[in-house]
């Protein structure tokens, strides 16, 4: 498994206020993602934030989300290492295979994969 693109996630109470502070005062331009809870804001360098009001299938708000090469292994390896799988392994209706496995130190994070 290997990791290809890290994105911060930031839980907002308000995507519009949100956007307006992320892209009226830093400039940064939003990539809508056409789902209501969740958008992204990108930086001309390519970086990117993503803002979240709530999970849509999930009870936790990850603090990152991690895109693998392969989500099935990635999966298996935390299963295997006994680490505490938050939100079960589970194909999402916009696109993404994906699970939220929680660190060691508390926080949790969103490991997916793109579908093709």
């Amino acid at each position: 498994m290997r990791v290809v693109r890290i994105i911060p996630d930031l839980s907002v109470e308000s995507i519009a206020e949100a956007d307006e502070f992320f892209g009226g005062f830093l400039g940064l331009e939003r990539q809508d993602l056409g789902l209501d809870w969740v958008t992204r804001s990108l930086a001309p360098s390519g970086a990117s934030l993503q803002l979240l009001t709530h999970d849509a299938s999930a009870v936790d708000v990850p603090v990152v989300s991690i895109a693998v090469d392969d989500v099935d292994e990635a999966y298996e390896e935390a299963l295997r290492r006994g680490y505490e799988i938050v939100h079960p392994l589970t194909t999402e209706p916009w696109g993404v295979q994906r699970f939220f496995v929680r660190t060691p130190d508390g926080q949790v994070l969103n490991i997916l994969h793109h579908r093709q």
